[in-house]
């Protein structure tokens, strides 16, 4: 792709060409982010929620303690007691 140049107006704004919002996605009240990777300013679209926001929702009161459950075991333990026949 060659280099697209926009100007900045008098107020900071910038115009983002056409392509370029159809490539990411993005129109009218769309949100943006400029970000600084290896000293070169990025251009992409927003997330609506960091992985910091969702964190906080699943664990508000930090993260959980003590060992990881193992999952596997415990749906067969869950399976056993919901299906078990007397």
């Amino acid at each position: 792709m060659s280099a697209i140049k926009s100007k900045i107006t008098a107020q900071g704004q910038v115009s983002i060409p056409a392509d370029i919002r159809k490539k990411l996605g993005v129109g009218p009240g769309g949100v943006i982010e400029w970000v600084e990777e290896d000293g070169k300013i990025v251009l992409r679209r927003a997330g609506k929620y960091s992985s910091d926001d969702i964190h906080k929702v699943l664990f508000p009161n930090g993260p959980p303690k003590g060992p990881p459950v193992d999952v596997k075991k415990a749906i067969a333990k869950r399976m056993r007691e919901r299906y078990a026949r007397d």
